[in-house]
């Protein structure tokens, strides 16, 4: 570890007065200018900054000696680099709860959450180009083309700083390899896998609430009130025979997937509840951090 040690001190033979505070008596004196001196030691390591500051003041007034000071002060401050942001990838069939961990594990974790299927329906409610295009592959449940993809979200700086969670992408190897490419593979690949018979029935029942967002399903999560249930819609392609031509789709194209990601895959059984699942994914991605964390080394310690 490479170190560099630096220290300065300094003498200011005319400062600012700074005798507001003496008593009456001292006043004859003020032309008289006492001398500063302060010292400034630091020490530098490539991993971290570690720097030790001691400052104490003097002033001399003659006839007599008045001795302004503070009590040395020592301040250690270290800052190690910060560990890389952990970046996650969730996989899973359609209704296969990925949208509920992943509001979970961005709660506790600060991640950026990046929904591919969210961002292409944003397209086709604005109607854009990129939107028209996507909704014709949805509606026949098929993928939607590499070119619409998220790429250009995982480049924000937040999505860099913090590190970020891919819902729902890549789903095919075409788009891994893409993502591979650009630079984006991530630390650690969650597969939700959940019965076909569930994912139908989760599917099927799910509703969406238009003015809050809030997603409900008619059985397991039934809206609060008549009024909420009144105005709930259905997604166009929330219905059985699209779903199960998505999850036919699906499961062609997750084995390609999961053979380049092979190494860091975790799968989860998503049959069970959300606080179970969440319990399992947290365990593995706290261990993760840990483990960053004790890579990278820390040090820090304060006196004032």
């Amino acid at each position: 570890m490479a170190c560099i040690v630096n220290f300065s001190a300094t003498t200011q033979p005319n400062p600012q007065p700074c005798f507001a505070s003496l008593p009456a008596s001292t006043s004859s004196h003020r032309s008289k200018s006492p001398k500063l001196q302060s010292s400034h030691l630091s020490f530098a390591s490539n991993n971290s900054r570690l720097s030790l500051r001691y400052d104490r003041t003097l002033a001399v007034s003659p006839p007599r000696e008045t001795l302004l000071s503070k009590a040395p002060n020592f301040m250690i401050v270290a800052a190690a680099n910060k560990p890389e942001p952990l970046k996650i990838m969730i996989s899973g069939a359609p209704a296969s709860g990925k949208g509920t961990q992943c509001e979970l594990i961005t709660q506790k974790y600060g991640l950026v959450h990046v929904a591919a299927g969210d961002l292409l329906r944003a397209e086709v409610a604005a109607g854009s180009e990129n939107g028209r295009r996507a909704k014709q592959f949805m509606e026949k449940g098929q993928l939607v083309p590499d070119e619409i993809v998220v790429m250009e979200r995982l480049l924000q700086p937040d999505a860099h700083e913090n590190g970020w969670l891919l819902d729902g992408y890549p789903r095919s190897l075409s788009q891994a390899t893409a993502l591979k490419e650009f630079g984006f593979e991530p630390d650690l690949f969650i597969l939700l896998d959940v019965a076909e018979d569930t994912l139908v029935e989760r599917v099927v029942g799910r509703r969406l609430d238009p003015v809050t967002g809030k997603i409900y399903h008619l059985k397991y999560s039934p809206p609060e009130t008549e009024e909420i249930a009144a105005r709930l819609t259905q997604r166009f392609d929330d219905t059985e025979e699209k779903v199960k031509l998505r999850l036919r789709t699906h499961h062609q194209n997750v084995e390609a997937v999961l053979s380049m990601y092979k190494d860091i895959t975790v799968k989860v059984n998503g049959n069970l509840s959300k606080n179970d699942v969440f319990a399992k994914i947290d365990s593995v991605l706290d261990e993760l951090l840990e483990q960053r964390k004790a890579g990278s080394g820390s040090l820090a310690a304060n006196k004032a």
